[in-house]
């Protein structure tokens, strides 16, 4: 979590709308093939406006398909107004699916557009990627505010007495998120106590490093990342797939950090905090935070095919991250801005004579 550097000011706007958005796709390298996809024309809802019609990619989903999808990529404070559309303005939340696995990474505010996409989507007999679980496992990144503030607001999951939701909290030296959840969600800071919920909400506590390994034999990686108050990164490995979420970070001196390289090294996908310019750092040093350059620079000494940067500077509008990713795209091409809302799909990795078919890129995709 972070301020707005002096250097900036905002601008107020009117809130985005929740309605589907076509946002242009940047897919990583020319010439590269993507498996197991059909193209078509994404409609327009607006018919107006900067973000005009595009042809993307789709994918055509797998079963066992390794799947994340975005619902906030922002960092800090959410924001909103013409200046934030095509990237979004809500707080980290992350959908991650091993196959019809679910788990969500972090509740900021992203997580009530989570819990709303599902909600209409069962409503309207469509299907929602396999909608939500009974029992729902939220990967907690750190406890600060922009990651937590969401969790009340996970309509209508935390509505439903027959819901369970699991929170695993790795930075605390082993301790659970309950005592700080009790702390942070009730008055004066907030009208109730969590409680009052009727679903039921259990608390993990681990300690960073540790493999998580749940009831259903899911196994899950995880390494201590240099944050105030410290922070966890995430590792997927499922149907020959690896994707690994790192945030929140600030990288370190020299850089890359050995274990760290180690932990991401051979990544389908890379999900990295680049919230600074190289710019802005300087002023921001101890905030916790990265710049997409370092983000370029692991992902290049780990060999990972594809960098999504995330953790956005609530400052930074859409006309200034499209230029910060297309000065990204011009070093790494595999690399891109995460969109909230986009949804990124690993295909399982076919295996043929013994070894593993690495031709595939992700294919990335909107609702």
């Amino acid at each position: 979590m972070a301020m707005c550097g002096p250097a900036h000011r905002w601008r107020e706007g009117l809130t985005t709308s929740d309605s589907f958005k076509t946002i242009p796709v940047t897919l990583p390298a020319a010439g590269a093939t993507e498996s197991g996809c059909a193209r078509r024309e994404a409609p327009d809802p607006t018919e107006a406006g900067p973000i005009g019609k595009r042809t993307m990619t789709l994918p055509i989903r797998s079963p066992d398909a390794l799947t994340l999808r975005f619902w906030g990529v922002r960092g800090s404070t959410p924001v909103s107004g013409p200046d934030y559309v095509e990237f979004g303005g809500s707080t980290p939340c992350m959908e991650i699916r091993c196959g019809q696995r679910l788990f969500l990474l972090d509740a900021g505010s992203g997580l009530n557009a989570c819990g709303r996409h599902h909600r209409e989507g069962s409503s309207q007999g469509c299907l929602t990627q396999n909608g939500l679980p009974q029992e729902i496992d939220l990967l907690l990144s750190h406890l600060h505010l922009d990651h937590t503030a969401g969790l009340p607001f996970f309509k209508p999951v935390v509505l439903d007495p027959k819901r369970t939701i699991n929170t695993w909290c790795g930075n605390l030296d082993g301790q659970s998120a309950g005592a700080a959840f009790d702390r942070l969600f009730s008055p004066p800071l907030f009208p109730v106590s969590l409680d009052v919920l009727p679903c039921s909400l259990v608390h993990h506590g681990f300690r960073a490093g540790e493999t998580l390994t749940f009831a259903d034999g899911v196994r899950v990686d995880t390494i201590l990342l240099n944050h105030p108050q410290g922070s966890v990164g995430y590792r997927f490995d499922h149907a020959g797939r690896r994707l690994c979420v790192i945030s929140d970070i600030e990288h370190s001196d020299p850089w890359p950090d050995p274990a760290l390289l180690d932990f991401v090294r051979g990544a389908d996908l890379m999900v990295y905090d680049g919230m600074f310019t190289e710019g802005e750092y300087p002023v921001c040093r101890g905030w916790g935070h990265s710049t997409w350059q370092k983000g370029v620079e692991l992902a290049e000494a780990a060999g990972v095919a594809t960098l999504a940067i995330t953790h956005l500077h609530p400052c930074h509008t859409d006309d200034t991250l499209r230029r910060i990713e297309a000065e990204m795209q011009a070093r790494m091409p595999a690399a891109y801005i995460a969109r909230e809302r986009q949804e990124v799909v690993l295909a399982p990795r076919p295996v043929r004579a013994g070894r593993a078919c690495t031709e595939s890129l992700p294919a990335l995709a909107f609702p």
